[in-house]
């Protein structure tokens, strides 16, 4: 079993912090959530619904994008490697990769349904914390995947359009039967447990949390051996 480290932990969410602040066009990113909540707080439609877009901006634009972009610059001056070798555990690693856009997504959800007015249930604030697990699992696997900062907006492009936007896809799905596979998305479930379901849609999201860390986890593995 992986010994976990606080104190290193710690140190790693500070150095993504201070790289975060510094890089203005990763950092911008999360008032675009805020903005996009701002244009669908006064829709005609329920308060549950009008949350779902700008959660879909913060789980693409924000948590995974960030991550990967943040992993691909560990990668870009060739730090990843001394990070993976080191003392640290590679669970270290991972929680001190992902707190921080773990912590930046917690904040824009909140700021976002105070706007909206929106009270979550409990149920929806396990939902959001597996779903914000499963997108910094994503950006993880495509910051391993992306050679450079740059490459990284290539890399998440897929899971930016495909993944958060799960209910839009299914407005398609008359015209294009495969698009039916989108009911069975993180975000399509997490829509159905606005609606009122919940054991079904919560176990399908920790379904896909728990895969996306395994494939991000065999990744990091098999980096520590290239």
């Amino acid at each position: 079993m992986m010994n976990i480290s606080f104190t290193r932990i710690q140190a790693i969410f500070m150095k993504d912090y201070k790289e975060f602040s510094r890089n203005y066009a990763i950092s911008v990113m999360i008032f675009v959530p805020l903005i996009m909540t701002f244009l669908y707080r006064d829709m005609g439609i329920d308060v549950a619904q009008k949350l779902m877009f700008p959660l879909a901006i913060t789980f693409g634009m924000v948590t995974a994008f960030i991550q990967a972009a943040l992993i691909a610059e560990e990668k870009e001056r060739n730090t990843l490697r001394s990070l993976l070798l080191s003392p640290a555990s590679l669970a270290d690693i991972l929680i001190g990769k992902s707190a921080l856009v773990s912590a930046i997504t917690a904040i824009i959800i909140g700021l976002c349904c105070y706007i909206i007015g929106y009270m979550p249930s409990v149920a929806m604030i396990v939902a959001l914390i597996l779903s914000t697990l499963f997108y910094a699992a994503l950006g993880t696997i495509c910051g391993l995947f992306a050679k450079s900062t740059l490459e990284t907006t290539f890399t998440v492009l897929p899971v930016v359009i495909i993944f958060p936007f799960g209910p839009m896809l299914l407005m398609f799905a008359e015209r294009f039967s495969v698009l039916n596979i989108a009911k069975w998305l993180p975000s399509s479930q997490l829509a159905d447990l606005a609606q009122g379901d919940i054991s079904i849609p919560i176990i399908g999201i920790l379904i896909w949390t728990i895969a996306a860390w395994v494939i991000a986890i065999i990744l990091c593995k098999k980096r520590m051996v290239d």
